[in-house]
């Protein structure tokens, strides 16, 4: 059970590597996308139909005809991965019960958008963990875990990949727990707990007031996607690449204040400045830092940040 590439990749992995055999596959169901409203598969159903594995797309996984779908399945487990929350009809089905698999070391990030936050928030170490589902999200007993370090220019997207790679060595190494009967499982320490909630579009503003070190772990942990903005004379600027630097800028200057530098993009912090290596231009195509500066006369007070009138982003 998943939506995302993220789930996508451990399910080939299971299906083509493992001696488990895949019996079906549970997504969500197709969605208008695009100008034309086309329909879109999810990149799960996707590569399901590619496999020829049976796939169900329920509107609400409460439904009764699905709940006797499942359970006429001979499935020992349920495995999911970036999906919806299971009811306990659901995850209780199979015998040897339902894991997930989660983008963190939990407890701590528990919530939709583990990658995220623990790159905003300037960890080294992270990890994937599996575990038993319950009713409450993302708190039953820990299966297996595997420590990832992070690097220390990453972007979310590149960490992403590395981890759904990933994702399917670990959930195979559980299935092989849970069959042997090797599965030692520990219960999460509530007092190590941290939240990582669904990143909003308000989220992923700028806020030059910070440190040079949070802005750019900011800009990191939402590169690509959502991608981090701000704004310049009423116009979005996604900022997908930044580095603290150290920059001589002489007189005071108020965060956000875009500074010349030479051929570098510098924009002030709350303690230094930060230099814009890679960014998206409202209506543009991606571009560096230098480009940038070729492209746009920016003015000799040019502030970054100052949203446009009636603008809630």
């Amino acid at each position: 059970m998943g939506t995302p590439d993220f789930a996508r990749r451990p399910l080939e992995y299971l299906y083509k590597n493992t001696r488990h055999k895949v019996l079906a596959v549970v997504t969500g169901p197709d969605k208008p996308s695009g100008r034309g409203l086309k329909l879109v598969s999810t990149p799960v159903k996707s590569k399901a139909m590619e496999l020829n594995l049976p796939v169900f797309t329920p509107e609400s996984l409460k439904d009764d005809s699905f709940i006797e779908a499942m359970k006429i399945i001979p499935a020992d487990i349920f495995v999911v991965v970036a999906f919806r929350i299971l009811p306990e009809a659901l995850f209780t089905i199979p015998p040897n019960g339902s894991i997930n698999l989660h983008g963190s070391l939990l407890p701590k990030y528990r919530g939709a958008a583990p990658i995220n936050w623990a790159i905003i928030n300037g960890e080294t170490e992270t990890g994937l963990t599996t575990f038993f589902l319950r009713k409450k999200v993302d708190t039953g007993s820990v299966i297996f875990q595997e420590k990832i370090q992070i690097g220390p220019e990453e972007t979310f997207s590149e960490l992403y990949e590395r981890m759904s790679e990933l994702a399917g060595p670990v959930i195979e190494r559980t299935l092989d727990l849970i069959e042997s009967g090797k599965a030692e499982t520990s219960h999460q320490d509530e007092r190590l707990a941290t939240p990582a909630p669904k990143i909003t579009p308000f989220d992923c503003m700028i806020d030059w007031g910070f440190p040079s070190r949070n802005v750019v772990n900011f800009i990191r942990g939402m590169s690509s996607v959502p991608g981090a903005f701000t704004y310049m004379r009423g116009k979005k600027l996604k900022i997908f690449r930044a580095k603290a630097v150290i920059a001589e800028m002489g007189g005071k200057h108020r965060p956000g204040e875009v500074i010349k530098n030479k051929n570098r993009l510098t924009v002030v912090t709350a303690d230094g400045a930060v230099e814009i290596t890679e960014l998206l231009p409202e209506g543009k195509s991606v571009m560096s830092g230098e480009q940038f500066l070729r492209g746009y006369r920016l003015g000799e007070e040019e502030v970054f940040g100052e949203r446009p009138k009636g603008n809630l982003e």
